[in-house]
């Protein structure tokens, strides 16, 4: 984290008497910063904003930089609001970024001190980056301040830079190329896809018309929430690009025409989505929102094109997911899945165990390769023991250096024995549950299930139920034909089961059975 990070963050501790939680403060952070930058810039020109008023009579507004600094009090704080009102009214990005933002200060000296705070620092006179650098680990910060933070829309960069590098979104590769986020937030795997871009371009002069078509007409994305549509817009601002971020539901309606070379997202956490959408192009209808992500992602995706995808374990197990699983399995070549350390999400969402799937559109699934940077591997915490650079290194060597891992790939790539190959014939067998497709034990001193939460040992207690139904079910029609064929050639009876189906015994003693109850008896004795 830079310098700059942390003098604005040191900030915002002050702030939290006067109601500012963390987000709110990015968000003023995101508004003060871009009237900063460009007053420095001179672009665009806010000093005579013209709108309409709610009787529609035309006015001009002075909203530049300049116009806030010399003010303090009431006439600070009514002019800022003034300031937010005009500009979200306006078109374009400006009108984007500003959309829904309100003055969150209930005393104007915290406005001014912040005022003065964004205005001693020369943002243009910076180094390219390293605003936006500022700017995301803000953002970061936020997201690390418990559940009531930003998380949710927040994946840790360290594991969205190293699918970056493994899927190598290159904008050079076609003149067409484009890249999506269909859950964008604020916008982690845009902006780190273009940071691996621009990597790839050090030391060499872009041409004009790239530079153009990457600013312009590359990087899209899609959120359903306001506050982080408008930081992700900022963030992105900050690195220079005009993407184009809709507010909407991605899932809710069929998308337009549009389709994308590159997928990355983070669908966020949480299984059911009240009714299933309505959606012609999903032969599956589900209200497992992840699942919905999936088969809306295959839809977006060009012929050809792949995706990076990161999915709870309750997306490989839950109710439908094998149904999907195997449509998506008969359509794309899902190649590779990496099953993520447990607690990378914390504090957000510590207990929910997490994998990235990777897919090409356009061809079927014959072998998946698993990498397990999870078995035997200590939870990840925020503060004893947090996520490392080096984190994913022997993944990405096992991946290779082909994006749609056509690299050739050998168990041996793996030191520790973390990378296995598993064939469609293995996963069907399994009834397309990727995560029962394991190899390594867990130390004798963890329990399997430990980390688990309830809404996850839920999903497998359904999951080990609905086996055991098919079970009895199975027994029963077993019984009655047999009873047909004895009475028709006078055999005796069918004897009544000695005991009762395994996978009936195996569902009532499960691993996730007995979490369940210890983690529900904790809970109660808590309240």
């Amino acid at each position: 984290m830079t310098d700059l990070t942390n003098k604005l963050w040191g900030f915002c501790h002050t702030l939290r008497h006067d109601g500012i939680d963390h987000s709110d403060y990015v968000e003023q952070i995101t508004c003060l910063l871009f009237l900063k930058m460009a007053g420095e810039r001179d672009e665009p020109d806010l000093s005579k904003t013209k709108w309409k008023d709610e009787t529609g009579k035309s006015r001009t507004t002075d909203c530049s930089w300049s116009s806030l600094t010399p003010l303090s009090g009431p006439a600070l704080a009514d002019h800022y609001t003034l300031i937010l009102r005009v500009l979200a009214r306006q078109k374009g990005i400006l009108g984007d970024i500003f959309d829904g933002a309100m003055n969150r200060f209930s005393n104007p000296v915290n406005l001014q001190r912040l005022i003065a705070l964004v205005d001693g620092i020369a943002w243009t006179a910076l180094d390219a980056d390293v605003p936006a650098q500022a700017f995301e680990g803000l953002l970061e910060k936020a997201a690390s301040e418990g559940k009531k933070g930003a998380g949710q829309y927040f994946t840790p960069r360290l594991i969205i830079q190293s699918i970056c590098r493994v899927m190598k979104p290159d904008p050079r590769k076609s003149k067409d190329f484009t890249l999506t986020d269909c859950a964008a937030g604020t916008a982690g795997f845009i902006s780190a896809a273009y940071e691996w871009f621009a990597g790839e371009m050090a030391g060499k002069k872009m041409p004009s018309p790239l530079w153009e078509r990457v600013r312009d007409r590359t990087y899209f994305g899609q959120e359903l929430v306001s506050r982080p549509r408008r930081l992700a817009l900022m963030n992105l601002h900050l690195h220079g690009l005009n993407p184009e971020i809709t507010l909407g539901d991605s899932i809710d309606a069929p998308p337009g025409p549009r389709r994308y070379d590159v997928v990355l997202t983070n669908p966020p956490f949480g299984t059911k989505g009240g009714s299933a959408p309505n959606r012609p192009d999903f032969p599956i209808r589900t209200t497992n929102k992840q699942l919905n992500f999936l088969q809306h992602i295959y839809t977006i995706l060009k012929d050809g094109g792949r995706a990076a995808v990161v999915v709870p374990d309750n997306c490989l197990f839950a109710d439908q997911a094998a149904e999907v699983t195997k449509n998506l399995a008969g359509k794309c070549n899902i190649h590779t899945i990496l099953r993520l350390p447990d607690g990378c999400f914390s504090p957000y969402s510590p207990g929910t165990r997490t994998n990235v799937v990777f897919f090409t559109k356009g061809e079927p699934t014959e072998r998946v390769w698993i990498y397990d940077a999870r078995t035997g591997v200590p939870t990840i915490t925020k503060k004893d023991r947090p996520l490392t650079p080096g984190q994913f290194a022997a993944f990405e060597r096992c991946y290779g250096d082909d994006p749609n891992g056509r690299s050739p790939r050998h168990i041996g790539d793996s030191a520790d024995n973390r990378w296995r190959s598993f064939t469609l014939k293995e996963i069907e067998k399994q009834d397309y549950r990727f995560d029962s497709l394991k190899w390594l034990k867990e130390p004798s001193t963890r329990a399997p299930e430990e980390d688990l939460d309830l809404v996850q040992i839920c999903d497998k207690i359904i999951y080990h139920l609905k086996r055991a139904i098919e079970s009895v079910e199975a027994l029963k029609q077993e019984i009655m034909t047999w009873t047909c064929y004895a009475k028709k050639y006078n055999q005796p009876a069918a004897p009544a089961p000695s005991s009762e189906p395994a996978a009936a015994v195996s569902a009532e003693t499960s691993p996730e059975v007995k979490q369940a109850k210890r983690k529900s008896s904790r809970s109660k004795a808590a309240a």
